[in-house]
């Protein structure tokens, strides 16, 4: 088992910024691709970036790229999620979630059900 915890979330002004973080305890952090999803009111849990084990690859969402950057920090295990140039809709909760099962391409980090352990989630608001 691995337990994820979130933090960082809070209430941002558009073009803000913030830096969320994922603990994580159980087994070897390193063993395991790490994601954050995100998910708004009414809406479908969405893919918005995602890390292999070794931190070599990162994946993200068109919706985000050169805006948010995904890191992971092995000796910490911990992983972050740093959000710059926020916009209203990036208001959502973001979860963090683990894979133990590998897999590299695009398609596999960023599917829901690729990954097994999920947080509890923090919310993330971006006002106008």
């Amino acid at each position: 088992q691995v337990q994820l915890v979130e933090s960082g979330g809070g209430l941002v002004q558009a073009g803000g910024s913030l830096r969320l973080s994922c603990a994580a305890s159980g087994r070897t952090f390193s063993n395991y691709a790490m994601a954050w999803f995100r998910q708004a009111p009414g809406k479908e849990r969405d893919f918005v970036a995602a890390i292999t084990w070794s931190g070599s690859s990162t994946y993200y969402a068109d919706s985000v790229k050169a805006r948010f950057t995904i890191s992971r920090d092995n000796a910490k295990n911990t992983v972050y999620l740093r959000m710059n140039s926020l916009k209203p809709e990036d208001t959502a909760v973001y979860y963090c979630a683990a894979d133990g099962k590998g897999g590299t391409t695009y398609a596999i980090r960023s599917y829901y059900h690729s990954y097994d352990y999920w947080g509890q989630g923090t919310q993330v608001t971006v006002s106008s």
